[in-house]
């Protein structure tokens, strides 16, 4: 497009729907705006052109309608860049405004946005500066899907991945074409469908602030990397586009999920609606700023200068105001419906479930409008059921259907594969589904998201080697991250070449996993965790886009046997229905069944160490839920010795040994068809260790288990 296109005519345009919308004469532009007072549209005919070639002043008697400027250019081409101006009252004290004519503001529903022209740093220092604002982008509205549709899998079937698009593609060891982007992502579909994932849950990708970063880390040269920044709410991230100055985002989006798609994976985003990259009173005008800051944000009733600040990062979003909960479930909509996404995972929901006071509500709009969706009834809704001012609604989040980052199974099974004694009921309530939790208000063992790491904290192989947060590259003093890990470093912390130690830590790492994918509910796996990927220590790299928070493909090769375990571990929870119940286990057997859905165990058959504090060890026997499936014996010993485990008997069956973390590859998972028969009617566990039996029908001359 050249700068010397234009002017072109403009017609009165109208109202809905809001954002900037290709039809037949020309493309509609429509924001809300309900106290300015003036408009103006800038066209520009690139990302970085110096100066628009077209400013559109609005009429108010003509382009405003209730709370929404509007108008349509006639003609228009898909490809052109525009901004706002709003002119209207600056009185952040009194009513919470912050218009600013001089500031050009991004469309908050911009399909694509491109911040080439942002300086967040030299807007900080110099103030506003002509035409220096992020710029959105005009779209055309094709797309071949190719019958492409949202993935229907029961949401007791799902596998988790949660994955970064920036981070897992980018170490130089990834050897793709496009590093980094959503092409990059799309030619590692193959590793993903191999390991046996269901879905992927994608890190922020709605378009963020790169530069929205302490001081003191960019002047380090770091960036926001995680992306927990959004500006450009319906827009790709252009960081993860390969050519994001030509409009591209949509397509390239589509396209990746197009592709994980037809590989039978399913499409979660990591959606952050409680706060935005503007942050507090010192922050930068980007959007809602200067549009409607008293109705975006949450602000002090004294002072509405002062942003409440729940989430940790300079304001919170008012999501329960009635425009902006409209605004926060089109937004879904629009990505399930243009964007065929299967679900989201709401970063810090319980934010969302305050008022524009900052109280928790009962019952929050937002959270039952995005529930009770007709458009979002087959999407999966997770939530962090906790914000960063200490609500923390694990097991009570608001609603039925929402599922919940469990902290509590995080935290038990950490201790309990550490060594922590006395944790045995607590351990086979988090196995069982989390029933406390969930099972005493109309919900299921899927609501429960398991997970023993995420990107928030210690990769697997941090958890097993090291006590302490090591944050100093991050330049913040290391007082960022947690320093409540629940992680034991097996005698040494950090790297190390003792051959005794790094064993320990493997086993450590199979352990936790084995649990996880044990357990009753829905598995969360953490990119890079099924290699040992490390990050030396830092439990926070949100700001290292570098080999500390990437993806180091050459360790598939490195610990191709602990990849195989985990590849071996999924397959095994998917041949067996009795590991995703959606029913709570109740040890009694199933209609038409003879054994109880669940039998517990210690070292002894029947008899678990319940109120033992010093126990650590149990076993739990899972009865088929199929005629075609076979029923499951579990032990687990923490504690640092060996341990003998009697066996229940089987009628007419023999139990096989499956998987045994004590034991060195491939012994350690051992496929269906190379397993053995056990002759003895008592099994060895070595210490700190994870044993599970198949059982089988008796054939040719093996006897079954006695006791």
């Amino acid at each position: 497009m050249s700068d010397a296109l234009g002017p072109y005519r403009t017609l009165p345009g109208r109202r809905y729907p809001p954002g900037a919308t290709q039809e037949e004469h020309g493309i509609n532009f429509s924001v809300y705006s309900r106290h300015a007072m003036g408009a103006e549209l800038l066209l520009y005919a690139a990302a970085d052109s110096v100066e628009p070639f077209q400013v559109i002043r609005l009429d108010p008697e003509v382009n405003h309608s209730f709370f929404s400027w509007h108008l349509l250019v006639v003609d228009l081409p898909p490809g052109t860049h525009y901004t706002w101006r709003m002119d209207g009252p600056n009185d952040p004290r009194h009513h919470g405004w912050r218009f600013d004519p001089n500031i050009e503001l991004l469309d908050p529903w911009a399909r694509a946005v491109n911040p080439c022209t942002w300086d967040r740093a030299r807007r900080a220092a110099d103030g506003v500066m002509p035409h220096d604002s992020p710029r959105a982008v005009v779209l055309a509205e094709d797309y071949d899907w190719c019958g492409d549709t949202p993935l229907p899998v029961s949401s007791e079937q799902m596998i988790i991945y949660e994955l970064h698009v920036g981070g897992f593609t980018r170490h130089p060891s990834a050897a793709v074409r496009h590093p980094g982007t959503f092409a990059g992502l799309i030619e590692k579909v193959p590793y993903l469908r191999e390991l046996g994932i269901t879905h992927v849950e994608l890190m922020p990708l709605m378009a963020f602030d790169e530069q929205d970063v302490p001081p003191a880390v960019g002047e380090a040269g770091l960036k926001n990397f995680w992306g927990y920044s959004t500006f450009g709410f319906f827009s790709p991230h252009p960081g993860y586009c390969v050519t994001p100055q030509l409009g591209s985002h949509r397509q390239e989006f589509r396209d990746l999920v197009r592709a994980l798609h037809k590989a039978g994976i399913g499409v979660i985003l990591d959606v952050v609606f409680n706060h935005t990259c503007e942050g507090n009173g010192r922050g930068p005008t980007l959007s809602f700023k200067g549009f409607g800051n008293e109705t975006f944000y949450c602000l002090d009733q004294l002072d509405k200068s002062i942003y409440l600040d729940f989430t940790g990062c300079g304001n919170t979003v008012n999501a329960n105001h009635p425009f902006v909960a409209r605004f926060i479930l089109d937004c879904l909509v629009y990505w399930v419906r243009e964007m065929h996404v299967d679900g989201f995972r709401f970063d810090l929901a319980s934010a969302m479930a305050r008022d524009g006071h900052g109280q928790p509500m009962e019952h929050p709009p937002v959270l039952w409008g995005i529930e009770l969706s007709d458009t979002l009834a087959a999407a999966k809704i997770i939530a962090e059921a906790w914000d960063a001012a200490g609500l923390y609604q694990v097991g009570s989040f608001p609603g039925y259907r929402w599922m919940e980052w469990n902290g509590r199974y995080r935290d038990s099974i950490r201790r309990f594969v550490r060594g922590d004694p006395g944790l045995i009921p607590e351990v086979a309530t988090r196995l069982a589904g989390s029933s406390d939790l969930y099972g005493g208000d109309l919900r299921q063992p899927i609501n429960s998201i398991n997970f023993v790491t995420c990107h928030d904290g210690f990769t697997l192989w941090d958890l097993v080697s090291y006590n302490c947060k090591h944050n100093l590259a991050n330049h913040e003093a290391n007082r960022d991250g947690t320093d409540d890990n629940l992680s034991w470093n097996c005698g040494v912390e950090g790297d190390t070449t003792d051959a005794q130690v790094l064993t320990l830590r493997r086993r450590q790492a199979k352990n936790l996993l084995a649990l996880l994918f044990l357990s009753q509910g829905i598995p969360m796996l953490l990119a890079g965790d099924e290699v040992l990927r490390g990050q030396s220590g830092n439990n926070n790299v949100w700001c290292q886009d570098n080999a500390l928070g990437w993806f180091d493909w050459s360790l598939v090769e490195t610990n191709r046997e602990h990849l195989r375990f985990v590849r071996g571990l999924i397959a095994l929870r998917k041949r067996h229905p009795s590991l995703r119940r959606r029913r709570f286990l109740a040890g009694q057997p199933r209609p038409g069944a003879d054994l109880p859905d669940v039998a517990w165990h210690g070292t002894r058959v029947g008899e678990a160490p319940w109120a033992d504090p010093a126990a650590q060890v149990l076993a739990l026997t899972l009865a088929p839920v199929t005629r075609t499936e076979e029923p499951l014996y579990i032990a687990l010993n923490m504690a640092a010795t060996a341990q003998s485990f009697a066996l229940p008997a089987l009628a007419g069956q023999v139990w096989h040994l499956a998987l045994d973390t004590d034991a060195a590859a491939p012994l350690d998972l051992i496929e269906r068809a190379d397993q053995q028969p056990l002759t003895s009617g008592a099994l060895r566990l070595g210490a700190r260790s994870v044993v599970v039996l198949e059982g089988r029908p008796v054939v040719g001359g093996a006897t079954p288990a006695r006791p």
